[in-house]
């Protein structure tokens, strides 16, 4: 016996109801692609075939959202505004941001296919800015779902392989050469620390439970599953390190010690980065961090003294910067925030996370963030921190 699939069974139903329409034609379209589906479609609307474009029009029947017809994306077509609300980026800051980050003319991608770099760059975003699938895209960009799949991974691989020091070493000369200035707008704001220039923290990002390995990443304080980031936000709104991913379960001491940042930031010190008054430069971190020559966190325990008390509060009133950042990642970037898309065995989730700090960190420097307004500091230029 032969077994019918209920979509099928309902367009036979449908058929035999409806006289006028061939059966051939109706069984044609069942086992069509497509793009012969989108060519019915449009052959139906022309002759004006009522009872075909019904047909056409059933659920689970109708053509797919990318059609060929429709033309190919074109930033010229988009007002500042559509710009700014699908791609966070004005047309004339995507310009510039396809040059700074030295993006290529065009992209070959895995499957032949050829995009230009500016293209590729506003797929990307698009995909990253709201919750959406990659069929939502296709009537934007006039391109079907796994081409704008390939495309967002080239421009993502390149992005990060070109860009990722940029997240990782301190040694970078737009930090070094404003590092005084950070320890100045800090004790500005009310810090007692002199010599404290950045913020430490550790984020946990919700990811989909995963088919397999599944205690590895669930954290059992947040009770989800999720990976780990640390950052170093600075007072300007950079985030001028991150290390990860880790698994969710693990300790923001572990990332601590596997991020080597105290490596780092003594090879600062043996180079003769130094404040002026003699001080090693250090970070400010919350109670579960360990006390360090490079890292300074509040005094604990239950009979703290009132100055104990007072410094406390003063320096976590400035310490907020850095969740400030956290949020800023995902109030430009939403899709890393929709966990039930992100699937750690089928996409790239990490690379999003952190290709996503770095967009943000190019969005600081052409507009700014809360951060740098609280410390009134302004940012790099965007040349002066892809160089």
């Amino acid at each position: 016996m032969i077994t019918v699939s209920v979509h099928v069974r309902r367009a036979l139903d449908f058929v035999s109801q409806n006289i006028r329409m061939c059966h051939l034609r109706a069984l044609a379209f069942i086992m069509a692609t497509p793009r012969e589906r989108n060519e019915l479609v449009r052959f139906a609307i022309e002759n004006d075939d009522e009872d075909m474009v019904i047909f056409l029009l059933l659920p689970n029947f109708g053509p797919t959202t990318y059609n060929p017809d429709i033309a190919r994306f074109s930033l010229e077509t988009l007002t500042d505004i559509q710009c700014l609300s699908s791609f966070r980026f004005d047309k004339q800051s995507i310009r510039r941001l396809t040059t700074a980050l030295r993006l290529p003319e065009r992209f070959v991608c895995p499957n032949r296919t050829v995009v230009s770099g500016q293209d590729a760059l506003c797929v990307l975003l698009r995909r990253l800015v709201y919750p959406n699938r990659l069929v939502d895209l296709e009537p934007f960009f006039g391109r079907p779902k796994s081409t704008l799949s390939l495309i967002i991974n080239t421009t993502l691989n390149y992005l990060y392989d070109i860009h990722g020091h940029l997240l990782i070493n301190f040694n970078q000369p737009w930090l070094i050469n404003r590092l005084q200035r950070y320890v100045d707008a800090i004790h500005q704001k009310g810090a007692p620390l002199s010599n404290c220039f950045g913020f430490v923290d550790g984020t946990v990002r919700p990811i989909c439970r995963p088919t397999r390995n599944q205690r590895v990443c669930y954290n059992g304080h947040k009770r989800i599953h999720s990976l780990k980031f640390q950052s170093v936000v600075v007072p300007d709104g950079m985030i001028a390190n991150m290390f990860g991913p880790v698994q969710g379960r693990r300790h923001d001491c572990a990332l601590l010690r596997e991020s080597r940042l105290g490596d780092m930031l003594d090879r600062l010190q043996a180079d003769g980065v130094v404040v002026a008054n003699d001080l090693p430069f250090a970070l400010y971190g919350d109670p579960a961090y360990p006390i360090r020559n490079y890292l300074i966190c509040p005094f604990k325990g239950a009979n703290l003294t009132e100055e104990q008390q007072h410094f406390n509060r003063a320096m976590s009133s400035v310490r907020e910067a850095v969740e400030w950042e956290f949020g800023n990642i995902l109030t430009q970037f939403a899709f890393l925030d929709f966990r039930k898309n992100l699937k750690v065995l089928l996409q790239p989730v990490a690379k999003y996370y952190l290709v996503g700090a770095l967009l943000t960190n190019c969005h600081t420097c052409l507009f700014n963030s809360q951060t740098s307004q609280y410390f009134a500091l302004v940012p790099p230029s965007l040349d002066e921190y892809l160089a």
